[in-house]
């Protein structure tokens, strides 16, 4: 295509037509090598968008994953402190042969005390009286353990059930639970 001004050129009279003619190749290749350098401009920057959106959505992929892994962490991390704070408050002891729970019940009676065990798990039951009727005073602060109070405790390792035992002295539940002794079987070499 030839626009408006290359023809008023070419139109020229006499003398001028020669160089006028040139001079509209001349014209017509810069115009042609600036609109294929446009055009292989434009094929690299849309070349590039794809892989700069890529990269962008990989970014934010990463990103989202990673804040996904850290909201897990952060909701372990939060339930592991509730419920370390939950009453009543105890140790697990972990030895060779046993696991050991020492659970602090000041307050508690042994009769009101219940222990229930799995495999993998310890669930202790207590039950307090209350001192005093919420009728009768008016709770400014209440800290001390009332009502029917359940942990359970997940235990790290299995554990021998029958053979299981616990105590309570001064106030603390000490329950022993040997573990389940890994069978060693012996076997013939050929």
């Amino acid at each position: 295509m030839v626009d408006k001004k290359n023809l008023e050129v070419v139109q020229g009279t006499g003398a001028d037509e020669g160089t006028s003619k040139a001079q509209l190749g001349k014209k017509t290749e810069s115009k042609a090598s600036t609109s294929n350098e446009t055009r292989s401009l434009r094929k690299d920057a849309e070349d590039d968008v794809p892989k700069g959106r890529t990269q962008a959505e990989k970014m934010f992929n990463d990103f989202v994953s990673t804040i996904r892994d850290r909201q897990e962490d952060f909701s372990k991390a939060i339930s592991d402190y509730t419920s370390s704070l939950q009453k009543p408050l105890a140790d697990v002891l972990d030895s060779d042969t046993e696991i050991i729970i020492k659970a602090d019940l000041p307050g508690a009676k042994k009769e009101l005390l219940n222990v229930t065990l799995t495999e993998t798990s310890v669930e202790i039951t207590a039950t307090f009286d209350e001192e005093y009727k919420e009728e009768e005073v008016n709770y400014i602060r209440r800290e001390r353990n009332y009502g029917k109070i359940t942990k359970t405790i997940e235990l790290p390792a299995k554990i021998d059930v029958k053979k299981a035992s616990a105590k309570f002295e001064d106030s603390i539940l000490t329950i022993n639970l040997p573990k389940i002794a890994a069978e060693k079987i012996k076997i013939d070499i050929k």
